[in-house]
């Protein structure tokens, strides 16, 4: 796909990397020398230099033929400017990033009015993958599947667990409802089969109903209480749509902002939550707000390493669940290691959701993707697919598909009904699939198949 990107910020740079990995023909256009210059020497794509609003330059960048154009730059006014002139120009799709609260309330309408086939907001999205890991305190990470019905998380193994020493084999008739869809290891992941043998230090992605993971918890001791209250460091965007996602779940929320100005616009907008002005990094000030005595931390500022050293002296201090935000991906396996399992990065959750949309408008096999995560910090994902008619290999077990290696099959949603499928379970047109794959990036549901 031809492929134009607005912006080599953190988004655009990094959507730039896997794009071009996966073969697409990909522009970036940006106005900052700078910007342009490190893209350059960074990445095997072509760069231009100028306003990518400008019709003149989206002409030089090829928007006439272009099949999708990713507006991903600081200023939402910009982003949605750059879609609508791409599409008058004759770009075939476009996506835009719109961050903005105050446009949050009108995206449907501002998508018909200029003619936007997509809108991403990371703040949005990391808010939601933060009420997700609530839900599960237990969990590294939560991922969602078949619109909420199935979920796949992320459990680091101790070295007390009774799963420990024992291969998977001996463990899948004591673990109806789930499937251990992947493990990482020293940095690696592995899709196990019935001979892997978890160790401590492991983190295990397992699939299941929320119903049954939660029993599957429970059988490790780690089945946590609720949360019912919550303390956030750093007034953010994200710090705003969590607030809010989490008043609505009847969660008390305590938000520290260190701009009194910003603090007063918090509490207008957020009348339900307890906003206190202040450095939420200070270790006085967070002892002299009893913050131990909430349920959960979460650092959300603008500067990833104070968010860490927070999240870290939060986890000394005994809380049950914290929570940081990191866009830095070197520093995710050092403050692991130290104990902090639960790191989330808006880039990357912005990087899947457009891997997403692109691999979906170039399959052209009918089979469409829903869902699409990274697992972990590697080659790894899960992705969510409706099966068509025209799907290969309806109706025979799976024990019979000629599957190739790397990629599993960990739950189907036939006629309403989760499924963790077993060696008889057969495939059926308008059945939810979710795939395993590592090493490649899956592209097509077809692509788990060996090719005659």
């Amino acid at each position: 796909m031809k492929i134009l990107i607005v912006g080599a910020g953190k988004v655009g740079s990094t959507l730039a990397t896997y794009l071009s990995q996966e073969e697409h023909d990909i522009t970036i256009i940006d106005n900052n020398d700078a910007a342009i210059h490190r893209a350059s020497e960074t990445l095997d794509v072509m760069c231009i230099k100028g306003p990518g609003a400008a019709p003149s330059v989206l002409r030089e960048a090829g928007a006439e033929d272009a099949d999708l154009l990713l507006a991903t730059t600081n200023m939402d006014e910009v982003n949605m400017l750059c879609a609508l002139t791409a599409k008058r120009l004759g770009t075939k799709y476009t996506i835009a990033r719109i961050r903005d609260v105050a446009y949050t309330d009108d995206l449907s309408s501002l998508r018909k009015d200029l003619n936007i086939d997509a809108v991403i907001n990371p703040e949005y999205s990391t808010a939601a993958e933060i009420s997700r890991l609530l839900r599960f305190p237990a969990a590294a990470n939560v991922d969602t599947f078949f619109r909420g019905k199935v979920e796949m998380i992320g459990v680091m193994v101790r070295e007390d667990d009774h799963i420990v020493g024992h291969p998977l084999s001996d463990l899948f008739g004591k673990n109806q409802g789930i499937l251990f869809s992947a493990a990482e290891r020293k940095n690696e992941v592995i899709i196990p089969n019935g001979s892997f043998v978890p160790l401590a230090g492991d983190t295990l992605y397992v699939t299941g109903t929320p119903k049954d993971l939660s029993a599957y918890l429970r059988t490790l001791g780690r089945d946590l209480p609720k949360i019912h209250s919550v303390f956030i460091i750093g007034g953010s965007r994200i710090a705003h749509y969590l607030t809010k996602l989490l008043l609505s779940m009847g969660v008390r929320v305590t938000l520290v902002e260190s701009s009194e100005a910003h603090c007063r616009r918090l509490s207008e907008l957020l009348p339900g939550a307890l906003v206190l002005h202040g450095d939420g990094t200070d270790q006085e000030l967070l002892a002299s707000e009893h913050f131990t005595n909430n349920d959960a931390f979460i650092a959300l500022t603008g500067r990833d390493e104070d968010n860490l050293i927070s999240s870290l002296y939060a986890r000394q201090q005994g809380l049950r669940k914290v929570i940081a935000k990191s866009n830095r991906e070197n520093y995710t396996s050092v403050v692991r290691d130290a104990g902090l399992d639960s790191v989330v990065a808006p880039k990357l959750l912005t990087v899947e959701r457009i891997l997403r949309l692109v691999r979906g408008l170039q399959d052209k096999s009918g089979n469409v993707m829903t869902a699409l995560y990274r697992i972990a910090d590697t080659d790894a994902e899960a992705a969510e697919f409706i099966l068509r008619d025209t799907t290969p290999h309806l109706g025979i077990p799976l024990m019979d598909l000629p599957i190739r290696k790397g990629f599993l099959i960990a739950a189907l949603l036939h006629e309403e009904k989760v499924i963790i499928p077993s060696g008889s379970t057969v495939l059926s047109a308008g059945d939810r699939v979710i795939v395993i794959s590592h090493g490649k990036g899956i592209q097509t549901f077809t692509d788990i198949f060996q090719k005659d």
